[in-house]
């Protein structure tokens, strides 16, 4: 008989699965710039989300600046 404490060993959830259940359990979005289904202005919208609350990405230090 094999003991494995919660969250190790058994089914492991791909990642996909644990973003859509960190939004509907705990209303936290993970998002990438580069995620091919969002528009540009979804893109942009997001970049200036992340640039509000965390401040520039190093790439884009130096670059635009909104």
């Amino acid at each position: 008989m094999r003991w494995h404490p919660k969250g190790y060993g058994g089914h492991r959830r791909d990642p996909y699965q644990v973003k859509r259940e960190g939004w509907r359990e705990q209303g936290l979005l993970e998002v990438s710039l580069e995620d091919g289904r969002l528009t540009w202005p979804e893109r942009e919208l997001v970049r200036r989300l992340g640039e509000k609350l965390y401040g520039p990405r190093p790439s884009d230090e130096g670059g635009r600046h909104g």
